[in-house]
């Protein structure tokens, strides 16, 4: 019996939902950023408030490479976008630099769960990528959505 079309739909539906994890979790890191984020920056040191304002923007990098892959993907599974382009622009996840742990310790804990989240869904959307059928080297996604918006305008 062939599992193809039967792997193809629980990884559709797996992108799915690491699709929606993302945009909740995106959602979650905005509110926290701009809400009780800035609440809780006043009361840091000057080093550590650097380090949240660089947390901040790795914790939103980590989730722009996310969507942009996962939305390839989505794409790709739709038939809105062929393979062969998304093999050869597009399906690579970009590179996001890890938090280090001994930086992060003496942040608030909302801004140290958000990174610990966006770390592992980026970890696991790295582990999907490593198993797509025909992951490809190339461009990160939003290097490639960036080259697209170019060529339509």
């Amino acid at each position: 019996m062939d599992d193809g079309p039967r792997e193809i739909r629980l990884r559709g539906r797996l992108v799915d939902s690491l699709y929606t994890e993302a945009m909740v979790l995106a959602d979650e890191a905005r509110a926290y950023f701009d809400r009780q984020g800035r609440e809780d920056r006043e009361g840091l040191d000057p080093v550590a408030r650097v380090t949240l304002s660089c947390e901040s923007l790795k914790i939103t990098t980590r989730l722009m490479h996310v969507l942009a892959w996962l939305l390839t993907e989505r794409a790709i599974e739709l038939g809105q976008m062929e393979s062969e382009e998304a093999a050869a622009s597009a399906r690579r996840l970009g590179d996001a630099a890890p938090s280090d742990a001994g930086s992060v310790e003496g942040l608030p804990a909302p801004a140290i769960a958000l990174i610990d989240a966006s770390q592992d869904l980026y970890a696991r959307v790295r582990r999907l990528e490593a198993e797509a059928p025909e992951a490809a080297s190339g461009v990160s996604p939003a290097l490639s959505l960036l080259d697209r918006l170019e060529r339509a305008f």
